[in-house]
């Protein structure tokens, strides 16, 4: 991860950085953010650019560099044009809608499993099979849309479920009939 670490970050215009002990306030357009940084490295700003340092080479040292490079461009991307991840429902009677500013689910339970976002998380519908979650925080959004494909799964045999846009779902054979 060395090599991504040493990677200078550029600050965009109407990005605003704050560097303190162990902590990255980074304001933006479409909000703030706080990230964690190891107390072992140190974060350097210069300018309209960022760069993270190690204090040696062991292997821990080198992963966290690398880890916070990225976490830190992350957080930049997400204040400015923010994140997006797409669900796609199949199935027969598979549906979804927003209703009171909660996500609804109709899966083929018995009830429908109804979903409230967290608080910097937007969930639209944009047609009843589709589901957009988006936010400036990449791992909540991620985490987020997992969340709400675990609610039901793409089956392995009919591919019935909650899938990521463009997710490919390998269908095992069904049973074969004897003739």
């Amino acid at each position: 991860m060395s090599r991504i670490g040493r990677a200078p970050i550029t600050i965009p215009n109407g990005v605003e950085v704050k560097v303190d002990r162990g902590e990255l306030q980074i304001k933006g357009p479409k909000g703030s953010l706080m990230v964690a940084i190891s107390p072992r490295l140190t974060v350097e700003m210069e300018g309209a650019t960022l760069t993270v340092q190690r204090p040696s080479n062991n292997r821990l040292d080198r992963a966290q560099h690398g880890l916070a490079r990225t976490i830190i461009n992350n957080a930049i991307i997400g204040v400015t044009q923010g994140f997006t991840k797409n669900l796609e429902i199949q199935g027969v009677g598979f549906r979804c809608a927003i209703k009171g500013g909660k996500l609804e689910l109709l899966l083929g339970y018995s009830h429908p499993v109804v979903f409230e976002p967290p608080i910097g998380i937007a969930v639209q519908v944009p047609e009843p099979t589709k589901i957009a979650v988006s936010g400036i925080d990449k791992q909540l959004v991620g985490q987020v849309a997992a969340n709400i494909r675990m609610f039901r799964p793409p089956d392995s045999y009919h591919g019935k479920g909650v899938r990521y846009q463009g997710e490919v779902v390998k269908l095992k054979p069904g049973k074969t009939v004897a003739r």
